[in-house]
């Protein structure tokens, strides 16, 4: 018999494969755990829960995949762009942003519908509105709605779900309630081509490409003003000046020299005083005369000027000399883009898969082969053996090519900038890549390798015999994890340097990677709710950076509500909750409150017919079903936060401890007591599995049983259920919306020696 302390005081390996439990001579078995669920790895070597979704809102079309795309102006002014089919919206600072055309509600009767009145609203069936200042029947409160049954000054009011909002039973509304459409732009991209999108920002224009689509940029010039135009990637002519331009269909332009164009030529027009609508865009020309013409747009529409403000004076109009007519067009258009050393570059269309086309430097959109002068724009075809398509380009101080069948880094034989004349792109190594977009860390780039299942990161290691560069496999501990395979990562630089993963069934996988501290640990997230008879699907991911000093990544999460399948975007809260528990934030697609005392919470129609767990005042609730009229509370709350509950938990391997002869594997042993040293932390079970769990105990009498119990930090030490076995795990769980960190565990076990 061996009696034996040991200490498990880091976790910095993170969930390992079930192949790993035989290799306990390796330094990260004894940093590794075989279960790590909704756990997230700290840096500093211990775990902690991670926080809860909220609710931000529903997309526009729950029935079809949504995609969103980050827009990052500055920290300050960060915006979350959701693609659906045909459309764009967007979000800012955690809500929708709305056209900014308000309306006033004069009257709202109390039938089944309900009808509205706002003289000449402008509304149309199915247009989707945000009501808000409800100080009289405030039972519609401030949500979102669509509308039905319009005519010229009235409407009727219909849930997300279609169904008529009936107002027989509300209170009598009297003055209050003002409304908003959902700020929206039209966009050409379909459902199906919406996950190949591709981006590269520079300041407020951002380059969107895709191989069916011609380039587009989309330029902000306010939270509820956004533009999205076909490009044409070209020099631009000497500029001929515009004396008119008429109000009709089409409009006619007037130039006051002889302009010289062509039906069908490219053109930008630019610094217009009046009819604003047409500045810094691109057309065609049509029905061409020696001073006028008339626009057309990239699809060849007639542009309708009879509603646009006046022209009053000024104003350009440039031929654009287009340079690739020959490689790019319909269903061969760049697929993907980066920024380099002040170019634009585009790369792999369908004709031209290995083909890079760089811009002339400074000067983004002009494409033009010039006569080999330095800043002249380029067009560089890797050579190999065989088609290797290029996947992804990422450009930190050098850039990289990933492709079908290997990685490439471009470089100059000079070291200076790049060039037509001393341009060489040299492979390095044989992985390839799957179409997903890598992520940037520092100088790093992380891909995702063909076949889906191993993450890759490319990176310098000054080594002779690699040519100087390398590409290590990070997944190699935990394989299991991504072999269903990968389709998206996200970048949560602050606080805690996370990787965020999305696997192809919809789990979320997390990645704690502090390259410099050798920490590399994935662990794996079950979303709380459900779609269909599984776990909810998690379907995209992005981070954005705040000035806050935590990044927040947002998400589209798929779900089945009410027998109805719903995709909802959701926020990750912060990590950083304070030192209460009536700040904690433990429930997923959840809403929270705080204000005056309150038996009940309403506005929560997201969540109607779901079971849904609740923090009250710091303490837990009893589950509680949501109904049309929301949740009606044991007691009165003066703060909470409600939503799907979910499971945090973590499974030591088997543990390796002292022996009287050899390892402790594959021995007998008993786990008699075991220490958990605990950081702001409340409400958890322990025990040898699952099944076998006893609750830890952190009120004591001299608690008052009317106020929640306070985040415990320190050591908490239980005697450990169960007999001898061969394995000695130690499991830990929480159940409850509560906070949980675990720093360190340290067992004590006897060995039954032979």
């Amino acid at each position: 018999m061996a009696r034996s302390a040991p200490a498990l005081s880091t976790f910095t390996a993170g969930e390992i494969s079930p192949r790993l439990e035989g290799r306990v001579s390796i330094s990260k078995y004894k940093e590794g755990l075989s279960d790590l669920t909704n756990m997230i790895v700290q840096p500093h070597g211990g775990v902690t829960r991670r926080p809860g979704t909220e609710f931000l809102g529903e997309v526009k079309n729950s029935s079809a995949q949504t995609r969103l795309i980050p827009f990052e102006f500055k920290t300050a002014d960060t915006y979350v762009l959701e693609f659906g089919n045909l459309y764009m919206r967007v979000l800012r600072n955690g809500l929708q942003v709305l056209e900014g055309s308000a309306k006033t509600v004069s009257a709202i009767t109390k039938a089944n519908p309900g009808v509205l009145t706002s003289n000449s609203h402008g509304l149309s069936n199915g247009d989707e509105v945000f009501l808000s200042n409800t100080s009289a029947m405030t039972e519609l409160k401030t949500r979102n709605y669509l509308v039905a049954n319009v005519t010229t000054n009235t409407f009727t009011l219909t849930d997300l779900f279609g169904v008529a909002i009936n107002t027989t039973g509300f209170t009598t509304y009297d003055s209050g309630v003002t409304l908003d459409k959902i700020y929206e732009i039209a966009t050409p991209y379909l459902t199906a081509d919406i996950p190949n999108l591709r981006f590269a920002q520079s300041a407020d224009i951002m380059y969107l490409v895709h191989p069916s689509y011609q380039v587009r940029t989309l330029l902000r010039t306010d939270h509820n003003a956004w533009i999205l135009d076909a490009i044409y990637l070209g020099e631009p002519q000497t500029a001929k000046t515009i004396t008119g331009i008429t109000r009709a269909n089409p409009g006619v332009v007037t130039v006051h020299e002889t302009h010289a164009f062509s039906n069908g030529d490219a053109v930008l027009i630019e610094s217009i005083v009046g009819m604003t609508q047409l500045n810094d865009k691109y057309f065609t020309v049509a029905n061409v005369t020696t001073h006028t013409f008339t626009l057309k747009d990239i699809d060849g529409n007639d542009i309708d000027t009879t509603n646009y403000t006046a022209w009053s004076s000024g104003g350009t109009v440039k031929k654009i000399n287009v340079s690739v007519p020959a490689l790019f067009g319909a269903d061969n258009n760049p697929s993907v883009c980066t920024f380099f050393e002040q170019r634009l570059v585009f790369a792999a269309t369908n004709n031209n898969p290995q083909t890079l086309f760089f811009s002339k430097s400074a000067d983004y959109e002009n494409f033009t082969i010039g006569s080999g002068a330095d800043n002249d724009a380029l067009i560089y075809t890797i050579a190999s053996n065989k088609v290797n398509a290029i996947r992804y380009l990422s450009a930190t101080r050098i850039l990289i090519i990933g492709t079908s069948g290997g990685e490439y880094v471009l470089t100059t034989t000079n070291g200076g900038p790049v060039t037509a004349t001393t341009t060489v792109i040299r492979k390095y190594s044989n992985y390839g890549c799957t179409n997903d977009e890598p992520v940037q860390v520092a100088d790093l780039t992380l891909f995702i390798q063909r076949g889906g299942r191993k993450v890759r990161e490319f990176k310098y290691t000054g080594e002779v015999d690699t040519g100087g560069y390398a590409a290590p496999d990070v997944t190699i501990l935990a394989e299991h994890l991504t072999e269903g395979g990968l389709t998206a990562f996200a970048y949560q630089q602050e606080p805690e340097s996370l990787i965020w993963a999305l696997r192809a069934d919809g789990t979320l996988l997390g990645l704690t990677y502090r390259r410099e501290e050798e920490v590399v640990a994935w662990h794996k997230h079950v979303v709380g709710g459900s779609f269909g008879s599984g776990q909810a699907v998690v379907e995209s991911i992005i981070s954005l950076p705040t000035d806050s000093g935590e990044d927040e990544l947002y998400m589209i999460v798929k779900r089945t509500i009410n027998s109805q399948t719903k995709r909802y975007i959701e926020l990750m809260k912060n990590f950083d909750f304070g030192s209460a528990s009536t700040t904690a934030f433990f429930v997923d697609s959840g809403l929270s409150y705080s204000g005056s005392a309150t038996g009940s919470i309403t506005g929560l129609q997201h969540l109607e017919g779901q079971t849904v767990s609740i923090l009250a005042n710091g303490a837990t609730h009893a589950d509680k079903a949501v109904s049309s009229a929301g949740v009606t509370f044991d007691f009165d709350i003066t703060s909470g936060a409600i939503g799907f509950g979910y499971t945090s938990q973590m499974q030591t391997l088997r543990l390796e401890a002292g022996s009287v002869d050899g390892t402790s594997q594959g021995k007998p042993k008993r786990i008699h007591a075991v220490t958990l040293r605990l950081d702001e932390t409340v409400g958890i079970e322990v025990g040898p599995d699952a099944n076998n769990l006893d609750r830890i105990f952190f009120r004591d009498s001299s608690m008052s049983m009317d106020t929640a119990v306070p985040l415990f930090t320190g050591d908490k030490e239980i005697e450990f259920p169960g007999g001898y076995d061969d394995d000695a795990k130690i499991f830990v769980r929480q159940t409850q919306p509560l906070p949980m960190t675990v720093l360190a565990i340290y067992p004590r076990l006897n060995t039954f020696d032979k």
